[in-house]
């Protein structure tokens, strides 16, 4: 049996992680069959200071795209087996889609929109000294702020990062249609992303107009309750008002 450690960060805003990132792994490596072990980590202890990381046998893999090409490569699985070439580039066009674009706008809502900020992220803080909690809250949402600034999302005005996260929710709802899953009738790895980072917009924990954009997307709202009950049967979600089974 392999001895594989996950080290993600934990459960928090309405989510089974606070991380898009490690909910797409986890739910990777449900696909590829592998058991592992979960450990909840901080960024700063991670490889490349990002969390996601992989500990398998002594080796360590950094990033969640990283961490499916070591899975599939040694564990001989291959998550898009059902896809034929075109299928495949559709996929990593959806996943960039997702990753390098509305990732930044949900990070964006969560991290500086004032009222999200203070009753999530800066949340982090809570284990510091009371003299050392606001110094650390503004510091690290300066952080992020700069980070989205180099970005480029961070340049506009929250009505335009609205509109621009909301045409990636958009597209990705006519991509998905009236299928069960983004590229058919079977889950593949590109679903894996797509439903955590849906997942990650559409908590009722954080109001957003990201939020409000996808529970006007009833195709959506299913698609991440269908993956949430199979992926995380046992987790609470909000969204979920379904009865059937995935």
């Amino acid at each position: 049996m392999p001895t594989l450690t996950l080290y993600a960060t934990r459960p928090a805003f309405g989510l089974p992680d606070s991380s898009p990132f490690v909910m797409k792994t986890e739910v990777q490596l449900h696909m590829a069959g592998l058991a592992y072990d979960k450990v909840s980590s901080i960024p700063p202890q991670a490889p490349n200071g990002k969390l996601p990381y992989l500990v398998d046998d002594g080796e360590t893999i950094a990033d969640s795209t990283f961490i499916r090409a070591h899975i599939e490569r040694k564990y001989g699985v291959d998550l898009d087996a059902d896809l034929d070439p075109r299928q495949r580039a559709e996929a990593w066009a959806i996943e960039r889609l997702l990753e390098d674009h509305l990732y930044f706008a949900m990070v964006w809502f969560r991290w500086i929109d004032p009222e999200n900020f203070a009753k999530g992220p800066a949340q982090f803080a809570s284990g510091a000294t009371e003299a050392e909690r606001e110094q650390m809250r503004r510091t690290i949402q300066a952080r992020k702020q700069a980070d989205l600034h180099g970005q480029g999302i961070g340049r506009h005005a929250p009505e335009r990062i609205a509109a621009l996260g909301e045409r990636s929710i958009d597209a990705v709802a006519q991509w998905l249609g009236e299928r069960r899953y983004l590229m058919g009738d079977t889950a593949c790895g590109v679903d894996a992303t797509a439903f955590a980072m849906l997942a990650g917009v559409s908590t009722t924990f954080f109001d957003t107009p990201l939020r409000r954009a996808v529970e006007a997307r009833p195709n959506l709202v299913d698609y991440v309750a269908r993956m949430m009950r199979r992926h995380y049967p046992h987790h609470a979600w909000a969204g979920d008002t379904q009865t059937e089974l995935a």
